[in-house]
Protein backbone atom coordinates (compact mmCIF):
# COMPACT_ATOMS: atom_id res chain seq x y z
CA UNK A 1 0.00 0.00 0.00
CA UNK A 2 1.41 3.37 -0.93
CA UNK A 3 1.40 6.86 1.18
CA UNK A 4 -1.22 8.01 -1.24
CA UNK A 5 -3.88 5.32 0.14
CA UNK A 6 -3.29 5.81 3.79
CA UNK A 7 -5.46 7.29 6.09
CA UNK A 8 -4.30 10.40 8.09
CA UNK A 9 -3.86 9.48 11.84
CA UNK A 10 -5.95 11.59 13.32
CA UNK A 11 -9.23 13.53 11.71
CA UNK A 12 -9.29 16.28 9.26
CA UNK A 13 -10.53 19.26 10.33
CA UNK A 14 -12.01 21.53 7.99
CA UNK A 15 -10.84 25.58 8.62
CA UNK A 16 -13.97 27.08 10.11
CA UNK A 17 -13.86 23.63 12.31
CA UNK A 18 -10.19 24.11 13.26
CA UNK A 19 -11.32 27.92 14.52
CA UNK A 20 -14.07 26.45 16.67
CA UNK A 21 -11.70 23.68 18.09
CA UNK A 22 -8.94 25.79 19.19
CA UNK A 23 -11.46 28.80 20.67
CA UNK A 24 -13.34 25.90 22.59
CA UNK A 25 -9.96 24.85 24.01
CA UNK A 26 -8.48 28.22 24.50
CA UNK A 27 -11.84 28.94 26.52
CA UNK A 28 -11.23 25.38 28.59
CA UNK A 29 -7.97 26.27 29.59
CA UNK A 30 -8.84 30.23 30.84
CA UNK A 31 -11.18 28.25 32.98
CA UNK A 32 -9.35 25.40 34.51
CA UNK A 33 -6.21 28.68 34.80
CA UNK A 34 -8.82 30.71 36.84
CA UNK A 35 -9.95 28.13 38.78
CA UNK A 36 -6.89 27.11 40.53
CA UNK A 37 -6.30 31.14 40.42
CA UNK A 38 -9.12 31.38 42.49
CA UNK A 39 -7.75 28.11 44.99
CA UNK A 40 -4.53 30.06 45.04
CA UNK A 41 -6.36 33.26 46.41
CA UNK A 42 -8.05 31.12 48.59
CA UNK A 43 -5.21 29.67 50.73
CA UNK A 44 -3.43 33.12 50.84
CA UNK A 45 -6.35 34.22 52.37
CA UNK A 46 -6.55 31.30 54.84
CA UNK A 47 -2.63 32.50 55.33
CA UNK A 48 -4.04 35.75 56.49
CA UNK A 49 -6.90 35.10 58.37
CA UNK A 50 -4.53 32.42 60.51
CA UNK A 51 -2.08 35.68 61.19
CA UNK A 52 -4.49 38.08 61.76
CA UNK A 53 -6.56 35.75 64.34
CA UNK A 54 -3.24 34.36 66.13
CA UNK A 55 -1.93 38.07 66.32
CA UNK A 56 -5.61 38.73 67.96
CA UNK A 57 -5.28 35.94 70.89
CA UNK A 58 -1.30 36.26 71.67
CA UNK A 59 -0.80 40.60 71.89
CA UNK A 60 -4.83 40.71 73.33
CA UNK A 61 -4.22 39.19 76.45
CA UNK A 62 -1.07 38.51 78.78
CA UNK A 63 -2.78 35.22 79.52
CA UNK A 64 -1.68 34.46 75.89
CA UNK A 65 1.20 32.28 75.60
CA UNK A 66 4.20 33.44 72.70
CA UNK A 67 3.92 29.94 71.73
CA UNK A 68 0.48 30.90 70.13
CA UNK A 69 2.67 32.79 67.11
CA UNK A 70 5.35 29.63 66.90
CA UNK A 71 2.04 27.72 66.38
CA UNK A 72 0.96 29.87 63.60
CA UNK A 73 4.57 30.09 61.91
CA UNK A 74 3.85 26.21 61.61
CA UNK A 75 0.60 26.79 60.32
CA UNK A 76 1.73 28.92 57.30
CA UNK A 77 4.25 27.23 56.80
CA UNK A 78 1.82 24.14 55.65
CA UNK A 79 -0.29 26.95 54.17
CA UNK A 80 2.69 27.27 51.69
CA UNK A 81 3.42 23.88 51.15
CA UNK A 82 -0.10 23.67 49.90
CA UNK A 83 -0.53 26.70 47.82
CA UNK A 84 2.77 25.61 46.70
CA UNK A 85 1.29 22.40 44.79
CA UNK A 86 -1.44 24.68 43.63
CA UNK A 87 0.71 26.75 41.98
CA UNK A 88 2.25 24.34 40.02
CA UNK A 89 -1.17 23.54 38.64
CA UNK A 90 -2.14 26.77 37.92
CA UNK A 91 1.68 27.63 36.03
CA UNK A 92 0.73 24.37 34.09
CA UNK A 93 -2.37 25.79 32.71
CA UNK A 94 -1.15 29.79 32.61
CA UNK A 95 1.53 28.35 30.25
CA UNK A 96 -0.33 26.50 28.45
CA UNK A 97 -2.85 29.94 28.01
CA UNK A 98 -0.14 32.05 27.15
CA UNK A 99 0.77 29.41 24.48
CA UNK A 100 -2.49 30.34 22.46
CA UNK A 101 -1.79 33.82 23.03
CA UNK A 102 1.22 33.84 22.20
CA UNK A 103 1.21 31.81 19.15
CA UNK A 104 -2.04 31.82 18.44
CA UNK A 105 -3.36 35.71 18.96
CA UNK A 106 -1.03 37.64 18.62
CA UNK A 107 0.06 35.81 15.51
CA UNK A 108 -3.25 37.05 14.03
CA UNK A 109 -3.17 40.59 15.19
CA UNK A 110 0.64 41.13 14.69
CA UNK A 111 2.23 38.31 12.31
CA UNK A 112 5.90 37.25 12.68
CA UNK A 113 6.92 34.84 9.68
CA UNK A 114 7.85 31.27 11.17
CA UNK A 115 7.46 31.95 14.67
CA UNK A 116 7.04 29.14 16.80
CA UNK A 117 5.00 27.24 13.69
CA UNK A 118 5.14 23.80 16.06
CA UNK A 119 3.63 24.91 18.56
CA UNK A 120 0.58 23.13 18.41
CA UNK A 121 2.76 19.77 18.93
CA UNK A 122 3.97 20.72 22.01
CA UNK A 123 0.04 21.53 23.07
CA UNK A 124 -0.57 17.81 21.79
CA UNK A 125 2.56 16.00 23.08
CA UNK A 126 1.23 17.77 26.89
CA UNK A 127 -2.21 16.82 26.24
CA UNK A 128 -0.75 13.33 26.13
CA UNK A 129 1.30 13.60 28.41
CA UNK A 130 0.97 16.22 30.93
CA UNK A 131 3.79 17.01 33.28
CA UNK A 132 4.65 19.95 35.32
CA UNK A 133 6.39 22.62 34.16
CA UNK A 134 7.64 23.83 38.04
CA UNK A 135 9.26 21.64 40.75
CA UNK A 136 7.92 21.99 44.41
CA UNK A 137 11.41 23.64 45.63
CA UNK A 138 10.99 26.44 42.48
CA UNK A 139 6.78 26.69 43.51
CA UNK A 140 7.63 27.03 47.46
CA UNK A 141 10.48 29.90 46.45
CA UNK A 142 8.24 31.78 44.03
CA UNK A 143 5.18 32.04 46.38
CA UNK A 144 7.47 32.56 49.62
CA UNK A 145 9.03 35.86 47.64
CA UNK A 146 5.67 37.10 46.29
CA UNK A 147 3.35 36.46 49.74
CA UNK A 148 4.70 34.62 52.45
CA UNK A 149 7.60 36.28 53.61
CA UNK A 150 5.56 39.48 54.52
CA UNK A 151 3.34 37.19 56.48
CA UNK A 152 6.53 35.46 58.47
CA UNK A 153 8.15 38.59 59.05
CA UNK A 154 4.76 40.23 60.89
CA UNK A 155 4.33 37.19 62.98
CA UNK A 156 8.17 37.16 63.60
CA UNK A 157 7.73 41.11 64.91
CA UNK A 158 4.83 39.58 66.74
CA UNK A 159 6.99 37.11 68.27
CA UNK A 160 9.45 39.48 69.71
CA UNK A 161 7.46 41.70 71.20
CA UNK A 162 6.11 39.40 72.66
CA UNK A 163 8.80 38.15 74.62
CA UNK A 164 10.49 41.35 75.14
CA UNK A 165 7.10 43.17 76.52
CA UNK A 166 6.28 42.40 80.28
CA UNK A 167 2.76 43.66 80.55
CA UNK A 168 1.89 41.16 77.02
CA UNK A 169 3.04 38.07 79.55
CA UNK A 170 1.62 36.32 82.16
CA UNK A 171 4.66 36.49 84.79
CA UNK A 172 5.29 40.26 84.16
CA UNK A 173 3.37 42.93 85.60
CA UNK A 174 5.25 45.59 84.65
CA UNK A 175 5.46 48.56 81.67
CA UNK A 176 7.94 48.92 78.66
CA UNK A 177 10.07 46.38 77.34
CA UNK A 178 12.49 44.18 78.99
CA UNK A 179 15.57 45.47 80.91
CA UNK A 180 17.81 42.96 79.46
CA UNK A 181 18.44 40.88 76.30
CA UNK A 182 18.69 37.70 78.64
CA UNK A 183 15.37 38.57 79.74
CA UNK A 184 13.88 38.35 76.66
CA UNK A 185 15.66 34.95 75.81
CA UNK A 186 14.32 33.41 79.42
CA UNK A 187 11.04 34.05 78.31
CA UNK A 188 10.84 32.43 75.12
CA UNK A 189 11.05 29.53 77.11
CA UNK A 190 8.35 26.66 76.15
CA UNK A 191 7.60 24.32 78.54
CA UNK A 192 11.13 22.11 79.43
CA UNK A 193 12.40 23.41 76.78
CA UNK A 194 14.70 26.76 77.50
CA UNK A 195 14.20 30.00 75.81
CA UNK A 196 17.98 30.10 74.24
CA UNK A 197 17.09 26.86 72.39
CA UNK A 198 14.32 28.27 71.17
CA UNK A 199 15.32 32.08 70.03
CA UNK A 200 18.19 29.19 68.51
CA UNK A 201 15.52 27.31 66.24
CA UNK A 202 13.51 30.37 65.64
CA UNK A 203 17.06 32.54 64.42
CA UNK A 204 17.46 29.51 62.20
CA UNK A 205 14.36 29.12 60.23
CA UNK A 206 13.83 32.69 59.56
CA UNK A 207 17.53 32.63 58.23
CA UNK A 208 17.07 30.15 55.58
CA UNK A 209 13.84 31.79 54.96
CA UNK A 210 15.77 35.16 54.04
CA UNK A 211 18.74 32.51 52.67
CA UNK A 212 15.64 31.26 50.29
CA UNK A 213 14.41 34.60 49.08
CA UNK A 214 17.55 36.74 48.72
CA UNK A 215 20.00 33.81 46.86
CA UNK A 216 17.69 31.73 45.03
CA UNK A 217 17.52 32.18 41.08
CA UNK A 218 14.88 35.24 40.13
CA UNK A 219 12.22 34.15 38.05
CA UNK A 220 12.68 34.93 34.52
CA UNK A 221 10.99 35.84 31.15
CA UNK A 222 7.70 36.78 31.11
CA UNK A 223 7.49 36.19 35.36
CA UNK A 224 10.41 38.84 35.92
CA UNK A 225 9.71 42.31 37.37
CA UNK A 226 7.62 44.90 35.58
CA UNK A 227 6.42 41.92 32.98
CA UNK A 228 2.20 41.64 33.05
CA UNK A 229 1.86 37.92 33.91
CA UNK A 230 -1.79 36.34 34.21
Amino acid sequence: MNDASAKPAGPVLSSAERVNTLSHFHRAEIARMAGWRDRLDRTTNWAITVVAAMLSVSLSTASAHHGVLLFAMLLILLLLWIEARRYRFFDFYRSRVRQFERHYFAQIFSPQPDFASDWLLIVGEGLRAPKFLLSQRAALVRRLRRNYIYLFLILLLAWVLKISTPSLQAAGPRTGLVGSLREAVDGAALGPIPGVAIVIVVAAFYASLFAIVLFSAADDGELTFGDVHV
